[in-house]
């Protein structure tokens, strides 16, 4: 199998799987009475389904876009994704700004 393709499927399981946990917190918590309508109702197991699936479509995707983001090469010696390495200043100088105060008139 080539490996960017394995590289998708294994994100794409992460992040369903992620899907999976955050319907279950969803659902567990109580958020906006899901518990109600996904455990007592008719068909609630097919809203869950669909809060899965479409999570899991949503989560897959941002997983998979993090994966390849993580693999370029650095331009400028810094690690990707992290922060760019600047000395911070020694001593914070304030900078005066003239302003002009507007005067209302006294009636």
């Amino acid at each position: 199998m080539p490996q960017l393709v394995r590289l998708y499927i294994v994100n794409v399981l992460i992040g369903f799987g992620i899907a999976f946990a955050f319907v279950t917190a969803l659902v567990a918590l109580d958020v906006a009475g899901l518990r109600h309508l996904v455990l007592h109702t008719d068909m609630g197991w097919l809203g869950g389904l669909m809060l899965v699936m479409f999570n899991g479509v949503v989560f897959a995707g941002v997983q998979f876009a993090i994966a390849v983001m993580r693999m370029a090469d650095p331009e400028d010696g810094n690690r990707p994704g992290g922060r760019l390495l600047r000395p911070m200043p020694t001593r914070l100088v304030p900078v005066p700004i003239p302003v002009r105060a507007r005067v209302k008139p006294r009636r």
